[in-house]
Order: C-alpha cells, then sequence, then structure tokens
C-alpha cells in the first residue's frame, strides 16, 4: 500500500439529464408606491379640491358685472333707436305770424330766404328745406332757415351748419348749448361780427330736422327763448 494518505476522489462526471438546476434568484421587492425621485418633501398627488368659497365669490361678482354691463348697453342702444323712431318723421312749415314776428312775403326777403337754403343746402345733406325772414320791430328781423332729413349725429351735423354762417359773416364764437325744450335734440346759442355790431345766432337739430335763425339786434337772453318758440311753431313730429 502506498504511504500518500487518503486523497480526495475525482469528482464524478456528469450524467446527461441530471445537471443541476441553478439556484433560485432572490425575489425583488414591488413597491406600492413610485420611486420619489425629488426628495421626500413632495407630497402625494391628491385629489382635485372643489372651488373654494372665494373662487365661487369672484366668478359671481364677474359675471354680474358683465350682465350689467350689456344690460346698460342694451339700454342706451334701445334709447337711441327709439330717439330716432321718434323724431325722424319731422315737417316744417312756415306760419303767417309767430308772436310778434310776421312773415316778410316781399320780393327781397324770399331772395335772401331761397339764397339761405341754398348756401345749407351745400353744407349739410337735406330732402327738404324751408327760408323765411320774419320782420318785428324796425331793426329787429329774425333770417330762418332749416330742413329736414334722418340725422344719424344731429349734434355734429349742427356744429357743421354754423360753418356756413362763420364762411359769410365771421367765426361763430362762444358757441354753447341752451335749452332746447319740449322737442328735445340739441339747441347751441353763439355770436358772430357783422358790419353793424354782433349778431346772436341760435340752432336747433334732432334726428328729423335741423335749423338756424341770426338775430340781429338781439342779444342772446332773447334769442334762445325766441328760438324755441318759433321751432315750436315751425316744426311738428308725424
Amino acid at each position: 500500500m502506498s504511504d500518500r494518505g487518503p486523497q480526495n476522489p475525482p469528482p464524478a462526471a456528469p450524467v446527461p439529464g441530471l445537471e443541476p438546476e441553478p439556484a433560485a434568484a432572490e425575489p425583488i421587492e414591488i413597491q406600492d408606491a413610485p420611486f420619489n425621485l425629488l426628495g421626500d418633501d413632495i407630497p402625494e398627488e391628491s385629489e382635485a379640491a372643489p372651488p373654494g368659497p372665494r373662487r365661487k365669490r369672484t366668478r359671481t361678482v364677474v359675471l354680474a358685472s358683465l350682465l350689467a354691463v350689456g344690460l346698460a348697453g342694451a339700454a342706451a342702444l334701445a334709447t337711441f333707436y327709439w330717439q330716432i323712431h321718434s323724431q325722424r318723421d319731422t315737417t316744417l312749415t312756415l306760419p303767417a305770424k309767430i308772436g310778434d314776428l310776421t312773415l316778410d312775403s316781399g320780393q327781397n326777403a324770399q331772395d335772401t330766404a331761397d339764397y339761405l337754403r341754398t348756401a345749407l343746402s351745400a353744407e349739410v345733406d337735406l330732402d327738404e328745406t324751408v327760408g323765411a325772414v320774419y320782420t318785428a320791430a324796425p331793426e329787429r328781423n329774425v333770417l330762418f332757415f332749416g330742413g329736414t332729413t334722418l340725422f344719424w349725429s344731429p349734434d355734429k351735423d349742427l356744429d357743421t351748419s354754423f360753418g356756413l354762417i362763420s364762411d359769410e359773416q365771421g367765426a361763430v364764437t362762444g358757441l354753447h348749448e341752451v335749452d332746447a325744450g319740449p322737442l328735445g335734440g340739441t339747441m347751441k346759442c353763439g355770436t358772430t361780427k357783422t358790419e353793424t355790431g354782433d349778431l346772436s345766432v341760435c340752432g336747433w337739430a334732432d334726428h328729423g330736422s335741423l335749423a338756424l335763425a341770426m338775430f340781429p339786434n338781439r342779444p342772446e337772453s332773447e334769442a334762445a327763448p325766441l328760438m324755441r318758440q318759433m321751432r315750436n311753431a315751425i316744426q311738428t313730429r308725424n
């Protein structure tokens, strides 16, 4: 026998079909929540909270404001179209007498009236025109001329018509609004210079008519009420 001592036996050769199975991998634990890559301070996602009382109140105020603005605009538009409807069908006639004034039917007066009518038609587009000279006390005649049509901007058209007098007599100064009387619309008065002194000028305009008058030797304090008196006698609405 050999004195080498015990020796390990050589490994057994693998037997086909009996290879040992690989060790099972250690199971990986899956977390219920996703990893937080931004740190632990980020709160978990929660359901959106319903609008609070402040948000609801703000929305209510905004909607109420929009409604109020819409109603105000509608009311203003309705008023504007009501004025047009009530004023558009207007007639201007020249009575023989208006208070202390008497219609002058002489040729010179008619020529003057025709000239003023033609000049006004050149400045303002009118459907029909009228013109007259009314006599009163000496040197206090009234020259009246006007016309009818549909005016969308009466105030602007009235200012344009005053430019006619400015071209013929000199600039109308101190032009300002005065009481238009029960027929409404707008009425303005001012003063222009002539060779014989200051001349008061007044005019009215609404959505259906426009007229001017010149008042020699009359202050505005007298011309303005006389213009309202003439308007009440001359203008009618259908």
